[in-house]
């Protein structure tokens, strides 16, 4: 900031003031002169309060200019018509660098700006609160979704509902949680997200807020459709040869619309109809199986769950395997991060899970000669329990992978396709969830996350 000028300034003045403290030595020393002593001293004074001035003076301009900016004014300017050159081109340096300030400003307001016209565009709500629970932003879905018009802290949610402030109050950076909150529309379902940012001494939460209702409506009215195709196929694929069956019966004992007499009938009729009953009679055993089944899938019982060790859950799974049909041809292996992880749940429960997805496992390398499975359990990236069933079977097609956890899909013969759908309700029962994932040919992995 200082200019070039004053630098040669201060040094010339202190080369003069060598020289003159030099000359006054001499003079006094060997010439004895006390008048040239004295002419040369107060040079040697005059030239020093010259420097101390305008050092003082570069140093109040440049205070001044420092206050200023420390007070947020930048609109300050300073004249460059100065006479003094060396003060002229600090203020020169003074101007261009309260130029820059100001264009710097003006830049982080646009982008301010900018950023809350994005997050008020957004149709998720946002609120950003410090370690103390005072709100620093709320964007207008956010008020609409918490039904307050005016957002400074986190304790106003409470008139809301208590459970929602209980929800964002202690929630976690990563947490996501699924809040219920009964409005006069009815209820809603609100997902909290969580991540953290520090700013200056603060550390700062970002929260969405998003009703998914209208998500879980049209997902729950998809399931349903499904379920209803799937349900519409088997109970067709079983009525329908029932019902020509019993029409071509119906026609070896009528004639125009009139029982035949007993006379008329051969011994060839009767055996037609002994095979027929027989089909009619399997077929409502098929049909009797199917609504079993459903009824399977729509009984499952009420968790009980209690902590336990993931390596005793997996001792079991291991013997259980042992009694499958056909388990030495593909082998099974365990990797536990944690010999001491515990999950919380049903462990009979979970254990039908796990079986089913082995079995599964098993059924899908029963051509594999190469067939392994292995299961995993450690932690997630979001460090929750998990467990992992993986094969290298032939895999699951991609068209395929929405539609193995509907009911009664399957793509074996004698699958009853209700495993995976019982699985996955088994999971979610726990709070957790049942995930795939599959690269036919390489690898397909079940996850249970806890």
């Amino acid at each position: 900031m200082i200019s070039r000028n004053f630098y040669i300034n201060i040094l010339i003045r202190i080369l003069l003031m060598v020289v003159l403290a030099l000359l006054l030595g001499y003079v006094i020393f060997s010439l004895k002169s006390v008048r040239i002593a004295i002419i040369c001293l107060l040079f040697l004074a005059g030239i020093t309060v010259s420097l101390i001035s305008s050092i003082n003076t570069a140093n109040k301009k440049i205070k001044y200019f420092f206050e200023s900016v420390s007070n947020d004014d930048s609109n300050l300017s300073f004249p460059v018509d100065e006479k003094n050159a060396i003060v002229r081109e600090i203020y020169r340096n003074m101007n261009r660098i309260n130029q820059q300030i100001q264009q710097l400003k003006i830049n982080n307001i646009n982008q301010e700006q900018y950023f809350r016209a994005l997050i008020e565009h957004l149709a998720i709500g946002i609120i950003t609160f410090n370690d103390r629970g005072f709100i620093l932003h709320s964007n207008t879905p956010a008020r609409n979704l918490l039904r307050a018009g005016v957002l400074t802290h986190i304790k106003q949610i409470e008139r809301t509902d208590r459970k929602l402030y209980q929800a964002v109050k202690n929630i976690k950076p990563s947490d996501r949680q699924l809040v219920p909150l009964d409005t006069e529309w009815g209820e809603v379902q609100l997902a909290l997200k969580a991540t953290s940012l520090r700013s200056g001494n603060d550390e700062l939460t970002i929260l969405s807020i998003q009703d998914i209702r209208n998500e879980l409506d049209e997902k729950e009215v998809e399931s349903w459709m499904k379920l209803i195709r799937v349900l519409m196929h088997e109970i067709m694929n079983s009525i329908t040869p029932i019902t020509s069956l019993s029409e071509s019966l119906s026609n070896i004992y009528t004639r125009e619309g009139k029982p035949v007499s007993p006379d008329h009938l051969t011994s060839k009729s009767i055996s037609t109809t002994l095979q027929g009953l027989n089909v009619i009679k399997t077929q409502g055993r098929g049909l009797m199986s199917f609504v079993d089944s459903y009824r399977k899938l729509t009984g499952i019982p009420e968790p009980d769950r209690q902590l336990f060790k993931v390596a005793g859950l997996l001792d079991r799974v291991r013997i259980l395997y042992d009694s499958l049909e056909g388990h030495k041809k593909v082998g099974l292996s365990f990797n536990q991060e944690d010999s001491e992880l515990q999950i919380y749940a049903d462990q009979n429960l979970i254990s039908q899970v796990l079986i089913n997805l082995v079995k599964n496992a098993l059924e899908s390398n029963e051509n594999n000669p190469g067939g392994s499975i292995m299961i995993h359990a450690g932690l997630d990236n979001e460090s929750h329990p998990e467990i992992c069933v993986s094969d290298n079977g032939p895999g699951i097609p991609e068209e395929n992978l929405d539609e193995i956890f509907v009911p009664f899909f399957t793509t074996r013969q004698s699958g009853s396709g209700i495993g995976l759908s019982i699985s996955r309700q088994i999971m979610r029962m726990h709070g957790g969830n049942l995930k795939v994932r599959s690269v036919p040919g390489i690898e397909t992995v079940f996850c249970l996350t806890f």
